[in-house]
């Protein structure tokens, strides 16, 4: 069985503070992918580039305090991506990856459009350019898991109130329609929604810290696991951990029926 957690920590340093780490010990993951590092190499312990019983590989952002992304694998890689090769969205630290065999894993953060105009045109062209990078790794025949926080919410039933949120960044109608063509004509499998297709009040992965949105669970399901088809239908269990916060988000965990071996 292969565990995978994916986790925007709002900052590594911030929720190591309040338990994730030992959380993480606890899990028997096999690998997790963290979003939003928001920190340099220089910032973090030994314990936080390489916990026990893992090794950790980061793309941190160029902007300090900024962005981030890293998956921490008990398995040794084939192969490490660092950034997807489109310069504006490396230098912000959206995308690292981990190849196992004929199968990638990645941990990526997609920009988040809600604080400007101009960050909004940001995340279009994040979103024109992350497309044929997913595409290119599917013709060349390769299995892939993307994990990460896609500051998305495809369908009306991953967010609670969708009705007030149709002319907001993360559910507008352009946004969606880039996930519905990623897996209706791409062949991405959501593989949340494979597992549990009518979920809604327990779907969401992220709350906003206004208000008393997490007390009364007003979410959004924005964090992923999007997989082609030969990982998707091997997943058996996926789970949304609340139990404890570590950020804004929770971390989602899948277990697949699958060995980094093959």
């Amino acid at each position: 069985m292969l565990r995978i957690i994916t986790a925007n920590v709002n900052g590594l340093r911030s929720a190591a503070k309040k338990g994730f780490i030992e959380w993480l010990q606890t899990t028997h993951a096999d690998l997790i992918c963290l979003q939003e590092i928001k920190a340099q190499s220089a910032d973090l312990s030994p314990e936080l580039l390489n916990p026990s019983n893992y090794q950790g590989v980061f793309q941190f952002a160029q902007k300090k305090g900024y962005s981030g992304t890293g998956i921490y694998s008990k398995h040794t890689p084939d192969e490490i991506q660092i950034g997807f090769g489109k310069f504006e969205f490396d230098q912000e630290g959206r995308y690292t990856a981990l190849r196992f065999g004929k199968l990638w894993i990645i941990s990526a953060y997609f920009p988040s459009g809600s604080s400007s105009p101009d960050r909004q045109e940001a995340k279009w062209r994040f979103l024109k350019v992350f497309l044929p990078h997913l595409q290119d790794l599917k013709n060349a025949g390769m299995d892939v898991l993307l994990c990460g926080d896609m500051n998305i919410a495809h369908q009306e039933i991953d967010l609670k109130n969708w009705q007030g949120n149709l002319k907001n960044s993360g559910f507008l109608p352009e946004e969606r329609a880039w996930l519905t063509h990623l897996f209706s004509q791409v062949g991405f499998c959501d593989v949340y929604r494979a597992l549990e297709p009518g979920a809604t009040q327990t779907c969401y992965t992220w709350w906003s810290q206004r208000g008393q949105a997490y007390n009364n669970n007003v979410g959004w399901r924005i964090d992923y696991q999007i997989a082609t088809p030969a990982i998707a239908q091997l997943a058996k269990k996926v789970t949304v951990y609340k139990d404890t916060r570590f950020s804004d988000h929770a971390p989602l965990i899948v277990d697949y029926d699958y060995s980094l071996g093959k």
